[in-house]
């Protein structure tokens, strides 16, 4: 089962000094963390206020060449959380075809906004995502590594709330 998900706010974590893009459950209050890189979180912000530029950015070209080939994007998912990866697909669809495409969760939805096409996110990345304490997954043992997963643990829906899109 997928849930359908709005892109509730975009943050910057204190501590690592990175975006988070935050999306929220439309149906209940279960909220998704994704860190993503500073250009991505630049480029989704930049959809979102329409800001203009002289030459388009990657995300606009791409939306532009898709345009001219009368392809749209139909709808974003979130599909798997490895090793503490999202994996995301965008699905594309034309006259001719409907088609799918690996993504980053940050280009799905960079590309989500461009074509305000829905987000959804499966359940069971949203189990995983807000596991309880006894169920992390620490990939990293070293002491720097255990102390990101405490920190990660101990986090709040308020600390996200800094910028709201």
């Amino acid at each position: 089962m997928k849930h359908e998900m709005i892109l509730s706010s975009i943050a910057m974590d204190e501590n690592t000094k990175s975006p988070v893009v935050v999306l929220k459950s439309r149906s209940d209050d279960s909220l998704l963390p994704i860190w993503i890189g500073v250009m991505e979180a630049s480029s989704i912000v930049f959809a979102i206020h329409n800001t203009p530029f002289e030459r388009p950015l990657t995300h606009d070209l791409f939306r532009d060449f898709l345009n001219h080939t009368s392809t749209v994007v139909e709808e974003v998912e979130i599909t798997d959380l490895v090793n503490n990866t999202y994996h995301a697909r965008i699905v594309f669809a034309s006259e001719a075809e409907r088609f799918e495409l690996d993504a980053r969760p940050s280009d799905a939805i960079a590309m989500a906004v461009r074509f305000k096409a829905p987000i959804f996110v499966q359940e069971k990345v949203l189990a995983r995502a807000q596991r309880g304490p006894d169920e992390s997954e620490v990939a990293d043992e070293s002491h720097e590594g255990k102390r990101w997963a405490e920190y990660l643990k101990n986090l709040n829906p308020e600390d996200f709330g800094k910028y709201k899109v």
